[in-house]
């Protein structure tokens, strides 16, 4: 069963793709932002390229556990795509998930600029990764 991950962000979403064992994820894309309907065509795109079955949206929470103006966003666009695409959605915690992220890039040596392309979709893996190791146990 291959379940996608996405880190939605107001710019960009990160793409990321379990196995079909559903044990590990790989990033695979960073969609550039243009639009609702054409954000969620690329996501279907993939979904149906994939034969996706589930999709984890990774939920920006506060520190302290509350939902803020960017979780709203978030959960209103995963609504959307549940009555798009027609696949169960399931909301992952994702604090922390970029700074993990940036500090796996930064002891990697990755310059900068090559940071900034690929942290979203690093992002969604660890979202992902979290989801899957969570339900193998």
């Amino acid at each position: 069963m291959r379940i996608l991950g996405l880190d939605i962000g107001n710019k960009t979403i990160g793409v990321a793709l379990s196995d079909p064992l559903g044990i590990t994820a790989q990033g695979i894309t960073t969609i550039k932002r243009k639009g609702e309907d054409r954000d969620i065509e690329e996501l279907k795109a993939i979904c149906d390229k994939y034969k996706v079955e589930v999709i984890v949206c990774g939920l920006p929470k506060n520190m302290n556990g509350t939902l803020g103006p960017q979780s709203e966003k978030v959960l209103k666009f995963c609504n959307i795509i549940e009555e798009v695409i027609n696949l169960p959605i399931k909301m992952w915690d994702e604090r922390l998930t970029t700074v993990a992220a940036n500090k796996a890039m930064l002891e990697a040596d990755l310059s900068r600029a090559k940071r900034k392309k690929i942290v979203d979709k690093m992002a969604a893996t660890y979202i992902l990764q979290g989801y899957l190791d969570r339900i193998s146990k």
